[in-house]
């Protein structure tokens, strides 16, 4: 069987499965201090038999750098407990060794994403979660992009919008980026309510919008990406990824060589991206080892 976690800093989805689209078994439990939830993880996962491979997609920051000491490692997440967690490593003994593919949750749900929708070698695709936080992952030619580190697209400085100037942003490190302004907890610091209770008529829907598109543009602007796939709890606020693709198309005024080659998109596989794709790097694992 293979394994995956979609490693969340609210919950772990856990499954297994024979392979990558047949997931077989599946459990979701809350994240707790890193002791209790790495325990019952992989307590639930060698219960479901002999494991070949684990996968995980998780929250970051992480290392990915295969010949660091901290390869596998959740770095300086803001997440209370978790900085400097050794992930990998630790799941991987208590499986008995198991091979383990690492990378972000959003880096994951992009490779399934790609796959989705035929994984051409040559295509390319971002993934931009909307939720507790804003993270985005980056396949081009059917890899995930790997710098010194890994991408970062909630962090980016969008321009303010103009019915928003006054507000400080919610990021701890920056706060008004992308994340600090467009985020769950940026709308309910501003608004009082998510963004699926405020009316559609609500003025939040559109400086949302613009404020993700503004990060859907730079992504065709600098890399020239096919997809960018719009995932995460805001992002299922009715409507939403049509006004982010709209606004996307005003803010490119047609320059674009893409054109309307570029789309804006909501997921191809819905909730299932991050644990597909955590499956696809359990399978990539299995296959190297």
């Amino acid at each position: 069987m293979l394994a995956a976690i979609e490693a969340g800093g609210t919950k772990f989805v856990l499954a297994v499965g024979p392979a990558p689209d047949a997931i077989t078994a599946r459990l979701t439990i809350p994240t707790r201090d890193p002791a209790t939830t790495l325990a019952e993880a992989a307590a639930w996962l060698a219960s479901q038999g002999p494991i070949k491979g684990l996968g995980i997609g998780s929250f970051g920051p992480v290392e990915l750098d295969p010949a660091s000491p901290q390869w596998g490692f959740i770095t300086t997440t803001p997440k209370p407990g978790w900085a400097g967690t050794d992930v990998a490593r630790h799941l991987s003994a208590a499986l008995g060794g198991v091979p383990v593919g690492f990378d972000t949750d959003v880096n994951a749900a992009a490779l399934a994403e790609h796959a989705a929708r035929g994984g051409a070698a040559g295509g390319s695709l971002a993934y931009i979660t909307v939720g507790t936080g804003i993270g985005g992952g980056l396949v081009l030619d059917g890899r995930p992009v790997h710098g010194i580190a890994h991408p970062e697209v909630g962090h980016i400085f969008p321009r303010r919008h103009p019915e928003d100037r006054d507000f400080a942003g919610t990021c701890p490190h920056h706060g008004d980026c992308l994340e600090g302004l467009a985020s769950g907890p940026a709308v309910m610091a501003r608004w009082g309510a998510s963004l699926s209770e405020l009316g559609a008529d609500h003025g939040a829907h559109a400086i949302v919008a613009d404020y993700v598109a503004q990060a859907c543009h730079v992504l065709f602007a600098s890399v020239a990406v096919e997809e960018v796939v719009i995932g995460g709890g805001v992002a299922q606020t009715p409507g939403l990824v049509e006004r982010i693709a709209a606004r996307a198309r005003e803010l490119d005024a047609g320059y674009l060589p893409g054109g309307a080659r570029h789309r804006i998109i909501a997921p191809r596989l819905g909730t299932d991206s991050g644990i597909t794709g955590a499956m696809l790097l359990a399978n990539a694992a299995a296959a190297d080892a």
